[in-house]
């Protein structure tokens, strides 16, 4: 037999956890916050997830019932092809989509909603036009914010894919929590800025949130079946993004000579191809520090037990470090589709094509390689500690400002290095006014604060890096 060629290169004292001295930097950063709010909320799975063992089993006449938020974006096309690789499994009840109707009636003709609803009901007429050839009758059709509320808390769906961007995702998402229906999340703003409401209204409810981003859903795959404080560390991993193999200090003096080569560069992953404002985040690894907070609503972890690791072949998903230093990986090809299946189908595990869905080959993939995160080089890190160790809304104005600051620097309003700068002020000047204990409304007035608070940043002038032209 042929010897198995790849090799896993890990130190767990040096590429798992920070060494003693930067680690203790980034956390003392992290301690700006006035003080630690971050068991305030509880957790949707504090520590361990357990198993039902008496669902029956989906197929031969046992369909779950889905509802589908923003079914005309990547989430949502992929939620529906995996619902027409397995009819006998999923049933599409109610949908919600924005302005794309063409994309929105072949959806509808296909899969034959009870309810649909879009962004404007002046599209309405237009839309039931595009559905006069339709087999079948044709489903109600709603539009606005409202309308998508009863989508989400339709009374024959079992569970909610919400793949809608931003805090537009909340209301409905409360709605189908306090209508019990399970949440498939592919929404980061519910936890990230909504956490603080929606984790102790989904506990309150009994409703399981099952995370369908790669690296917690990979983390949620290893905490089940653990005992009782089993769970000791949370292990993110990140491929490194567009800047990983570029030193901080040759990013300096582009930003000073050649900024245009930091937009090009910030906006081209090394990996994949995907759009501008979440290759931006990659590279910023302002996605992990998002995550990182995530982390902690969904599993409770303290934030002094939740590490970023950069792995740039992007095999191991997330991993857990369990009391007995033992860790647990899940890996698998980068394909969204596996963790938004295992949402649908939870607890159980469903049989897919080998041609469709490859097999993780160990042979092929090579070597696994982790190293440290620079603190230095991705300030967000520890940003992200600090905003989520102060809690409330500051975890959400942080989000927001991420947003905003992205979009201005991709508008070629900003520099690459203003963006962590726009952030932080937002940050500093919401202290004064965070609110712990947040109502819905409270969460999406703090967005809008911090989206117009960078905003009037940027048109003070006080950003004073190059601009790509």
């Amino acid at each position: 037999m042929a010897a198995l060629s790849s090799t896993v290169h890990v130190s767990v004292a040096k590429a798992l956890r920070p060494t003693a001295g930067k680690r203790a930097v980034a956390v003392k950063a992290a301690a700006r916050a006035d003080s630690n709010n971050e068991s305030r909320y509880g957790a949707c799975w504090p520590g361990r997830a357990d198993v039902p063992n008496d669902v029956p089993r989906l197929g031969n006449g046992n369909v779950k019932k889905i509802s589908l938020l923003g079914s005309t974006g990547s989430i949502g096309t992929q939620t529906l092809d995996i619902a027409e690789e397995h009819p006998d499994k999923f049933e599409i009840v109610a949908l919600s989509a924005g302005k794309n109707l063409d994309v929105l009636a072949a959806q509808i003709k296909k899969f034959k909603p009870k309810m649909v609803s879009i962004a404007d009901g002046k599209d309405i007429a237009t839309l039931k036009a595009m559905l006069k050839d339709m087999d079948g009758p044709l489903p109600e059709l709603l539009y606005g914010p409202n309308g998508m509320v009863e989508v989400a808390r339709h009374k024959d769906v079992d569970s909610v894919v919400t793949g809608i961007v931003g805090c537009a995702g909340l209301p409905p998402t409360v709605a189908a929590i306090e209508a019990g229906k399970n949440i498939c999340l592919a929404n980061k703003e519910t936890l990230i800025a909504g956490g603080p409401c929606i984790v102790p209204l989904a506990v309150k409810h009994g409703v399981k949130i099952l995370p369908a981003d790669s690296e917690h859903s990979a983390i949620f795959q290893c905490i089940q079946g653990l005992p009782e404080n089993a769970l000791r560390r949370i292990i993110l991993t990140a491929s490194g993004g567009a800047f990983r193999d570029v030193s901080h200090e040759e990013m300096l003096r582009c930003a000073k000579e050649d900024p245009a080569f930091l937009q090009k560069k910030a906006t081209t992953h090394p990996n994949w191809d995907m759009g501008a404002k979440i290759t931006c985040d990659s590279a910023t690894l302002m996605n992990k520090a998002l995550e990182v907070i995530e982390a902690h609503y969904l599993y409770g972890t303290s934030y002094d037990n939740i590490d970023v690791v950069i792995h740039p072949q992007s095999i191991i998903h997330s991993m857990v470090e369990t009391s007995d230093s033992s860790v647990l990986a899940q890996l698998g090809w980068p394909d969204m589709r596996l963790p938004i299946l295992y949402t649908m189908s939870w607890p159980e595990r469903v049989e897919c094509s080998e041609i469709t869905w490859p097999r993780l080959d160990f042979l092929r993939m090579g070597d696994l390689t982790f190293r440290e995160p620079d603190v230095v080089k991705y300030p967000s890190l520890t940003m992200g500690y600090a905003a989520g160790r102060a809690g409330g809304t500051m975890t959400g104005v942080f989000s927001a400002a991420n947003e905003q600051a992205v979009a201005m620097f991709l508008d070629k309003k900003i520099g690459y290095f203003d963006i962590y700068k726009t952030i932080e002020l937002a940050m500093e000047a919401h202290k004064n006014d965070l609110i712990l204990d947040p109502t819905l409304d409270d969460i999406v007035a703090a967005d809008l604060w911090a989206r117009a608070h960078v905003k009037d940043l940027v048109e003070s002038g006080m950003c004073k890096e190059l601009i790509a032209v």
